[in-house]
C-alpha cells in the first residue's frame, strides 16, 4: 500500500507542528518556511485533518477560532531571529527571509484559508 498525502492535509501536519512543538528556545526554521510556502500558494489548511492530527498527538480539540488564537500566540511569542538563523543555511537568497517578523506571519495567518 503506497500511503500519500494532498497539500491541505500536508499544511494541517505543519499546523500541528508550529501550535504543539515544545521549543523552549529552539525553533525549526523549516516549519516557517513551509507555513509561509503554503500560505503563498494558496493551499487550503484542512482543519477535519489537523484536528485529527491535534487529537491524535496531543488530545487536544479545538475550533478553527481557538486554533488561529494559539497559532497567533505562538507567532508572538516566538523570536523570528532564531527563526531566520535556523533556516538561514537551507536558504540561497536570504533576502527572502529579509521580511520575515512577528507582524508578517500573523499577516499570513490572515491570509491563511481554511476547508
Amino acid at each position: 500500500m503506497i500511503r500519500y498525502f494532498v497539500l491541505p492535509d500536508l499544511l494541517a501536519g505543519k499546523m500541528n507542528a508550529l501550535v504543539s512543538r515544545k521549543w523552549k528556545n529552539k525553533v525549526k526554521g523549516r516549519d516557517w518556511y513551509d507555513f509561509e510556502w503554503y500560505v503563498k500558494k494558496g493551499v487550503e489548511l484542512n482543519f477535519k485533518h489537523l484536528q485529527t492530527r491535534m487529537r491524535q498527538f496531543n488530545d487536544v480539540e479545538m475550533t478553527i477560532e481557538e486554533f488561529l488564537d494559539k497559532l497567533k500566540e505562538r507567532i508572538s511569542i516566538t523570536d523570528i531571529e532564531l527563526v531566520k538563523r535556523d533556516v538561514a543555511p537551507f536558504i540561497k537568497n536570504h533576502a527572502q527571509i529579509d521580511i520575515w517578523s512577528t507582524d508578517y506571519f500573523l499577516q499570513l495567518v490572515e491570509m491563511m484559508r481554511t476547508k
